[in-house]
């Protein structure tokens, strides 16, 4: 039996990605497509704790907000919380989606996947 997705922008989200050519898209491309139990959440903490100043982060799942971010960076991810959204913003860096993500950076330089 074959599973469909009902939501629609992750679909689009998972189709635009999966047509990149780089194979960081669709890497998170098939990540975005496993059940919702699986997707990964990664804390602002982990992010802090991984990233440097100016980097560009991308989490295939859901950015939340515990923890503090210390340095200012780009993150993308199929969705925030309203903390997190709001703890990126005052530490001085960018909350996109992935979608967005994808059309500003189609060759993948310097984005990491974190998650």
């Amino acid at each position: 039996m074959k599973r469909t997705m009902t939501n629609l922008q992750l679909r689009k989200t998972i189709d635009l990605l999966s047509k990149q050519k780089k194979g960081i898209w669709k890497r998170i491309a098939e990540d975005l497509s496993r059940p919702a139990r699986q997707r990964r959440a990664v804390n602002l903490f982990r992010i802090n704790r991984y990233s440097q100043k100016g980097e560009v982060i991308a989490v295939p799942g859901k950015v939340l907000g515990d923890g503090d971010l210390k340095h200012g960076l780009t993150v993308a991810a199929y969705s925030f919380s309203k903390e997190a959204k709001s703890k990126i913003e005052k530490a001085g860096g960018k909350a996109i989606s992935l979608n967005e993500l994808a059309q500003k950076h189609p060759d993948a330089k310097g984005v990491k996947i974190l998650g």
